[in-house]
């Protein structure tokens, strides 16, 4: 099987070019780029984000991400959000006081940790969904995680027959947080899987595997 085509969202965020290079190490082609065609025709297409939740959203919306987002789920082409990445895929951030209306995806809301030591800044281990693809064979691996806000509920309910959501959590100071969500074409994860190491990079490599391989000629 062809490596995967696959397109980082090049929408200013820091610490790309490590996604990149993680990518790359775990066997895709990789372009960093806004390009409307080529994110709409990649095989999967990466949402990274570090910082705030609102500022994540804009730099987003600047470079039509939020349109792409939502053309690639419609027709069923995965999407892998990362850190604030994973964040606004649902309905809300509220930092500061300062609610930010988020991509919608699911529903729910993104708030600050309740823990004495904020922010949750290394490695931590994470209770992994039944039947999980991603986290195959990585059960009991620890992740870099660095964030002060998470969702801390899942609010999704199954619809009739179709696959319910696998939820993966994490616990920080006592406080439970969603450190993953596999939810049909749409998964993303808390923590960074670039700054993971060998769990991190298995990882990336079990979401190549689940990628269709699409042909680059297809019109979007």
């Amino acid at each position: 099987m062809p490596a995967a085509r696959v397109v980082v969202l090049d929408h200013g965020s820091g610490n790309v070019r490590s996604v990149v290079r993680a990518l790359e190490a775990a066997g895709a082609r990789v372009e960093l780029t806004a390009d409307r065609e080529a994110a709409l025709t990649a095989d999967g297409l990466v949402v990274p984000g570090v910082g705030a939740f609102a500022a994540t959203l804009e730099q987003i919306q600047s470079v039509g991400g939020d349109r792409l987002i939502e053309r690639r789920l419609a027709g069923g082409r995965p999407v892998l959000g990362i850190c604030v990445g994973l964040q606004v895929m649902f309905d809300a951030g509220d930092e500061h006081g300062e609610r930010t209306r988020g991509l919608a995806q699911w529903p729910g809301e993104v708030t600050r940790l309740e823990a004495d030591v904020v922010p949750h800044m290394g490695w931590n281990t994470v209770e992994v969904a039944e039947g999980s693809t991603l986290f195959e064979g990585l059960a009991e691996e620890r992740f870099y995680f660095v964030h002060s806000y998470a969702a801390r509920r899942w609010e999704m309910e199954q619809i009739g027959s179709l696959l319910a959501p696998r939820v993966t959590w994490s616990e920080h100071g006592g406080d439970r947080f969603i450190a993953a969500v596999e939810n049909g074409a749409l998964t993303a994860t808390q923590f960074h899987p670039e700054k993971s190491g060998e769990a991190g990079a298995r990882l990336l490599a079990n979401w190549l595997r689940t990628l269709p391989r699409y042909n680059a000629e297809e019109t979007a």
